[in-house]
């Protein structure tokens, strides 16, 4: 078990990463140094090519009962943009961004920041007593971790409406029929349920699965930059170019490219000390 914190728990076995929110006496609420947390996760995540797939999920009663209020009450206007939203951005955004698929175990509270979490995920499986809602307006502050915009984007605009403007709770079946949840399974079946998905992201194509995710994001205008860069960087470090303009740096020589008709050339402006 690796621990990025005391309250985020981070295990990696056998291409599944498990990414736990574990205060379950606060119902999971994340606090600031756990959102700081949950990017270092993330990039951890990221970088690690042993991972298929990410399982996320919270410990105790509750999946997430949003941001602790105790946390980020404190701070003045500025430093309340600055900080706190700005941080639970960057750590939401690196979630919904993993070029692994991410399956979120939902039960109990899914509240406020907690389905703003939910949201990041690619599939989500909820517990028969999961209840999702969007509290804020009741306490006179608005969804601040893309509440209005990912939810917006990847589900019903109006059932988001409901939560949003009108304090609506929706139950697990009936988030379901709304789309916010994929699967509702009894308790006991959800990891269940969850390691099968897992187990079928793990039989496919690990570089079709991470291109047709950020083909997706990109549709949802989740990120547009990198899914061209990376799949044109892919392109081209197949090619003869990429190996001869390599060797020919490390060789300080001027490469020789050879266009489809086997002609060759040369670029007398590309040799150089650097890239």
């Amino acid at each position: 078990m690796q621990e990025c914190d005391s309250h985020i728990h981070l295990s990696i076995d056998a291409g599944i990463a498990r990414l736990t929110l574990n205060r379950p006496d606060k119902m999971n609420a994340l606090s600031f140094d756990m959102i700081c947390d949950l990017s270092a996760a993330c990039q951890q995540i990221e970088r690690d090519p042993s991972i298929g797939v990410v399982l996320l999920s919270g410990a105790g009663e509750h999946f997430c009962a949003g941001g602790d209020i105790k946390d980020w009450g404190q701070y003045q206007a500025r430093d309340f943009a600055m900080s706190w939203l700005r941080a639970g951005h960057e750590a939401f955004d690196a979630l919904a961004r993993l070029r692994q698929p991410v399956i979120a175990l939902l039960h109990g509270s899914v509240f406020g920041g907690g389905l703003e979490l939910a949201a990041c995920a690619d599939l989500r499986v909820a517990r028969q007593d999961t209840r999702l809602a969007l509290p804020e307006t009741g306490i006179g502050v608005i969804p601040g971790w893309s509440g209005t915009q990912r939810l917006t984007r990847r589900f019903s605009p109006s059932s988001v409406r409901r939560m949003a403007l009108f304090g609506e709770t929706f139950e697990a079946e009936q988030a379901h029929k709304l789309g916010f949840v994929d699967h509702v399974a009894s308790v006991g079946e959800v990891a269940k349920l969850a390691d099968k998905w897992a187990e079928r992201c793990l039989r496919r194509g690990p570089t079709a699965l991470e291109l047709c995710k950020m083909l997706i994001n990109a549709a949802e205008h989740e990120e547009r930059d990198r899914p061209v860069e990376a799949m044109a960087g892919m392109a081209i470090a197949a090619t003869q170019e990429y190996s001869e303009g390599v060797a020919a740096f490390k060789d300080k020589r001027r490469p020789v490219f050879r266009r489809s008709d086997s002609a060759s050339y040369s670029d007398p402006g590309t040799h150089s000390d650097s890239a």
